[in-house]
C-alpha cells in the first residue's frame, strides 16, 4: 500500500489509485484487529418501504462503534516503524479520533486527536479511555484539521486523514467486500456520507464484484457537501454546516473523493435531521439497535420512499450500512 501515498496534502489533490487490489489487501492486513460484523436481515421494518430483502451492515458493532475503525488501522499497519514511534494526529468529529486513538492503543504510540467543539463530551471522554490526548479546536471539523495539521508538521507527527488517504479508503473498503459476500444477490446499496472516505472505498469494492448493484450516498440537507460539488462540477467548500449529525458535516470534502463519488456512485440523496432521527428510532423500536444520527441516514434514505422522493422496486434486494453506533438518535 506505499504506493497509496501518506501526505495529506497530496491525498486531497491527487487522484486515487485505488482498486479492488488495494481493498483485498487491507482486509487481509487487518484480520484480527477489526471485527466481521454481521449483516442483518431486517425486513421488513414497520415504517419502512416493502422490499424484497432490506440487508443492514452493523457497523456500529465494529470495535470502536464504527467503520472507521477499518480505515485507521490498514494506514497504522502500512507506517513505517519510525512513522509509528513518532506517534500520530489526526482531526475529528469524533468517530475517526476514536478509531486512531485504537490504532494508537494497539501499537502503544501517542495519538493526538482534535476536535471541533460541536463534538458530544461523551466522545471526548472515549477517546481519552483509549488513551489519546485530546484536544478542541475551532467550531467544525475542518478548523480542527487545520490544528491538526500544524501540530503533525511542528512535532514530526504521523497525519491520519478522516476520508482523503487511500490508505483509509481502502480500509473502509472492506465493508463493501463483506456485505457482498454476506449477501450477492445485492441490488442497492445505501451509504452515509461525511467526507467521503466510506462511500468511495466502498464504492471501489462493490463496482468491481458487481457492476451491477446501484451505490446511493446520503448527506444531510445541512451538509450536502459532495452533492453540491457534484452539481457545480468542481469541489465547493459549504458556507456552513446545520446539522446535528456532526460526522457527517464537513465543510469541504477532497478532490480524490469527489473523483471516485462522481464515477462510482450512481446518485446522492439528502434527508434531514428529523428523517435521521426517525430511522434512528425504528431501529431502536424494532431491532434493539442503537445508532447515532449518521448510523440512521442510510435507513432514513430507504424510507423517503413512503413520501414519493425516491422510488425502489417493490423485489430489491437492498443495503444499508449503520456506520455508527450512539444515542442521540433516540434520546
Amino acid at each position: 500500500m506505499d504506493d497509496l501515498g501518506s501526505k495529506e496534502a497530496a491525498a486531497e489533490n491527487t487522484p486515487a489509485p485505488l482498486t479492488l487490489a488495494h481493498i483485498e489487501a487491507a482486509a487481509e492486513r487487518i484480520r484480527g484487529a477489526v471485527r466481521r460484523t454481521p449483516s442483518l436481515s431486517a425486513a421488513p421494518l414497520k415504517d419502512s418501504l416493502p422490499l424484497g430483502e432490506l440487508v443492514l451492515k452493523l457497523e456500529n458493532l465494529q470495535v470502536t462503534g464504527s467503520f472507521k475503525a477499518r480505515g485507521a488501522s490498514n494506514t497504522l499497519f502500512s507506517l513505517q516503524e519510525d512513522e509509528i514511534r513518532r506517534g500520530i494526529v489526526t482531526a475529528s468529529g469524533g468517530n475517526h479520533g476514536l478509531a486512531v486513538a485504537y490504532a494508537g492503543w494497539r501499537a502503544g504510540t501517542r495519538a493526538v486527536i482534535y476536535l471541533p467543539a460541536s463534538t458530544p463530551a461523551a466522545k471526548a471522554e472515549k477517546l481519552k479511555a483509549w488513551g489519546a490526548e485530546v484536544v478542541v479546536e475551532g467550531a467544525v471539523w475542518d478548523d480542527a484539521k487545520d490544528a491538526a495539521l500544524g501540530v503533525a508538521e511542528a512535532e514530526g507527527l504521523t497525519f491520519i486523514h478522516p476520508f482523503a488517504d487511500p490508505r483509509v479508503m481502502a480500509g473502509q473498503g472492506t465493508v463493501g467486500i463483506e456485505i457482498l459476500e454476506d449477501d450477492p444477490g445485492l441490488d442497492y446499496l445505501f451509504v452515509a456520507i461525511g467526507g467521503g472516505g466510506l462511500i468511495s472505498g466502498m464504492a471501489t469494492a462493490v463496482k468491481a464484484l458487481k457492476p451491477s448493484v446501484t451505490v446511493i450516498g446520503v448527506e444531510p440537507t445541512g451538509a450536502p457537501t459532495l452533492k453540491e460539488s457534484l452539481a457545480a462540477k468542481e469541489l465547493v467548500t459549504l458556507p456552513e454546516i446545520a446539522t446535528a449529525a456532526g460526522t457527517l458535516a464537513p465543510r469541504r470534502s477532497a478532490e480524490v473523493n469527489l473523483e471516485i463519488v462522481r464515477e462510482k456512485v450512481d446518485e446522492i440523496v439528502l434527508v434531514s435531521d428529523e428523517e435521521m432521527r426517525a430511522a434512528a428510532r425504528s431501529l431502536w423500536f424494532e431491532l434493539g439497535i442503537a445508532a447515532e444520527l449518521s448510523g440512521a441516514a442510510a435507513l432514513a434514505a430507504i424510507r423517503q420512499g413512503r413520501q414519493g422522493r425516491y422510488a425502489l422496486p417493490k423485489d430489491a434486494r437492498v443495503g444499508a450500512v449503520i456506520c455508527g453506533a450512539g444515542t442521540d438518535g433516540i434520546a
